[in-house]
């Protein structure tokens, strides 16, 4: 009988997808049941396998992973559809020893895990990494350094924008709303003390916003809030708003912040300061009239300040003078180091991401986009689109689809209109799946870079 044809995609923080013969497996820390193996990696770290077992049907199988890892894993219909398709999965937890913020080791996890595989499985002939949210941020590192291990990239609603950028722009909004509806938390955003500490004010910033929003004064500058945010004014439910209703637009954003996005990201702020060792973020400095100007929702946010009878130069003079937070230069070098990319892709790679992404703004990819073309490597990026809210909101017709369009630049060797929203919406209504959202877009400029 012959052997099964195998792909490897390493789920968790990252993938691999790969074409292979099935080989023995051995080791002392390595198991198999069916075609799903597992092993440690060095760390600490769990590493797991599945593949599609000779003449069975494969079924979705639910790794041992942390659970807070365990929704960084592909879909249990994505996972069905892949192994249906002869792909075999493969991928690794994050070092159970660090923080949740797991840079530091998350790459290096991903090459252990493919290197597990070719030990304890077999010899791919070919590999596609897939990244989803912060896991998307590693997988452009992989693209970035992975040539000889893997052959192209996949990404889903990636964190490419990196640490650093998130931690600013992040740190504008929080202290937006501070200054504005919570005066005595202003000076206290950074170097949190604890998790704890971290809900607490989260849970202050959150019950001061749905206070305010019961005024135009508080929607104003709500609306300012979210601007540095970049966040999405499109939220679950509801119809987008139309591009000049503005009311309605702060609207949604609001229904982001009032429905826990703050209980996210805050306590998420006091993750990335205990993996860099000190704070990441500043403001001193920073024009908040020019950041504001840089925003695809400054006309919004002038709107409703006009609505309002507030004078939006003076608050925005306001937050310029009192802006003062500074940085751990340390640590901010220790986030750079660990938590970018973009200076380079060395393989293929397409990003996918929805337009209405509350956590990871789709804004990410305009600046993500900058950097790979400073670096000379923009023929090997392409980026797609999907008019859907929420973060990682993807149909399992969407990632098949992508991954088709990867495939294809690598069996070619150009892109030809693979990655086109026309021709991926082609492709994911093809496979008659749970059907598909592309659309032609263009992110807006990422605001709160430094």
């Amino acid at each position: 009988m012959p052997r099964p044809r195998l792909s490897t995609l390493a789920a968790a923080c990252a993938t691999a997808l790969a074409t292979a013969l099935l080989g023995p497996v051995t080791g002392a820390h390595a198991t198999t049941t069916a075609g799903h193996y597992t092993g440690t990696l060095t760390d600490g770290a769990s590493w797991i396998a599945d593949t599609r077992a000779v003449e069975r049907h494969p079924a979705a199988v639910q790794p041992r992973l942390r659970p807070d890892h365990r929704r960084r894993l592909p879909s249990p219909a994505v996972r069905q559809a892949l192994l249906a398709a002869g792909y075999a999965l493969a991928g690794s937890s994050y070092d159970p020893n660090g923080s949740m913020w797991a840079l530091d080791s998350a790459e290096h996890d991903q090459f252990a895990t493919l290197s597990a595989f070719h030990r304890q499985i077999g010899t791919p002939t070919r590999v596609i990494s897939v990244g989803q949210s912060m896991g998307g941020l590693v997988n452009a590192q992989i693209a970035r350094d992975g040539a000889g291990r893997v052959d192209g990239a996949l990404g889903l609603c990636g964190l490419v924008a990196g640490g650093v950028d998130l931690d600013n722009y992040q740190l504008d909004a929080e202290y937006t709303l501070a200054s504005f509806f919570v005066p005595a938390d202003a000076d206290d955003l950074v170097h949190l003390d604890n998790q704890t500490d971290a809900a607490a004010l989260a849970a202050r910033l959150t019950k001061a916003v749905e206070a305010a929003q019961q005024t135009p004064a508080g929607r104003a500058r709500i609306a300012l809030a979210a601007a540095y945010l970049n966040l999405a004014d499109w939220a679950p439910g509801q119809q987008p708003p139309a591009q000049g209703d503005f009311a309605g637009q702060e609207a949604q954003q609001y229904t982001w912040l009032a429905e826990g996005l703050l209980a996210f990201i805050v306590p998420a702020r006091w993750s990335v300061e205990q993996s860099a060792g000190g704070n990441t973020s500043w403001n001193r400095g920073v024009d908040y009239a020019g950041l504001l100007r840089k925003s695809a929702h400054a006309k919004q946010v002038e709107s409703l300040y006009r609505d309002a009878g507030l004078d939006l130069r003076t608050d925005l003079n306001r937050l310029t003078r009192g802006a003062d937070i500074t940085a751990d230069p340390a640590a901010v070098t220790h986030l750079k180091r660990t938590s970018t990319a973009g200076q380079g892709l060395s393989v293929p790679l397409l990003d996918l991401h929805t337009t209405a992404d509350q956590l990871v703004p789709v804004e990410q990819e305009s600046a993500f986009a900058g950097r790979v073309h400073a670096a000379g490597d923009s023929t090997l990026l392409r980026q797609a689109y999907v008019a859907r809210q929420s973060h990682c909101n993807f149909t399992t017709a969407e990632v098949v689809a992508g991954l088709h369009a990867v495939e294809h630049r690598l069996d070619t060797h150009h892109w030809d209109n693979a990655a086109t929203a026309t021709q991926l919406q082609r492709s994911a209504d093809d496979l008659g799946l749970d059907g598909a959202a592309f659309t032609d877009y263009r992110p807006s400029r990422l605001t709160g870079t430094r």
